[in-house]
């Protein structure tokens, strides 16, 4: 089981380092219904991943069990394509940081972020946890990983546990510092936002590389 959380912790990491999500998070806490919204898009953030990546382990435990000193070339050929896309990913992100002297484009819906409600919020969370496009591909790398390592259902529970903790951190940890300690952290957190918004190209473009090769390199080796 070591190994296997070993494996996803890049994976996990990739997903906390989401700058959009935490973006949103902040910005809830920065509106008038902080503590309602906040605390459904963090609801929202976590069942979405727990959902991806239960789907993908259950996806890849019907694999062919095989010898773990052999060769596993499908888990290799399924890795090696997550690899890829995470590196088109990170070239899609690398083109869109913004020139010199341009302010960063930030999805519209942000806008509207003080007007949300609790549904809303905890609909916005999941979407960007479960379905966002970044994040499918490391929670299908970390399924793969969990499912095809012949764990028994508890030891998968308690990989798959976490997994969600480590990725949903960067969203768990400002909302509870908020609801606790509102005062002391509202100028930290719109510091923070700022300079996501400015860097958040940048940080998405050079993660996705940094994993896109570990998880090449993984692909490789599965052979």
């Amino acid at each position: 089981m070591g190994a296997v959380i070993g494996e996803i912790l890049p994976l996990a990491l990739g997903v906390a380092i989401s700058p959009i999500p935490i973006i949103a998070a902040i910005l809830m806490l920065l509106s008038p219904k902080a503590r309602v919204t906040s605390v459904g898009f963090l609801l929202g953030w976590v069942i979405g991943i727990i959902v991806a990546v239960t789907v993908f382990t259950l996806l890849s435990s019907i694999l062919p069990e095989q010898d773990p000193d052999a060769s596993q070339p499908i888990k290799g050929v399924i890795q090696l394509i997550l690899g890829a896309l995470l590196l088109l990913l990170a070239l899609s992100q690398w083109r869109k940081r913004p020139k010199a002297g341009e302010e960063p484009v930030m999805p519209k819906w942000m806008q509207a972020i003080d007007k949300v409600t609790f549904p809303v919020a905890f609909g916005l969370g999941f979407l960007l946890s479960a379905l966002n496009p970044k994040n499918l591909l490391m929670a299908a790398g970390a399924g793969v990983g969990i499912g095809s390592a012949g764990l028994d259902t508890g030891s998968i529970i308690l990989v798959i546990a976490i997994f969600t903790v480590l990725a949903a951190s960067t969203v768990l940890v400002p909302v509870v510092g908020y609801l606790t300690a509102a005062d002391k952290l509202r100028g930290a957190l719109d510091a923070l936002r700022v300079w996501l918004t400015k860097e958040n190209a940048i940080i998405m473009a050079v993660l996705l590389l940094v994993i896109g090769v570990s998880m090449i390199g993984k692909g490789i080796g599965s052979f």
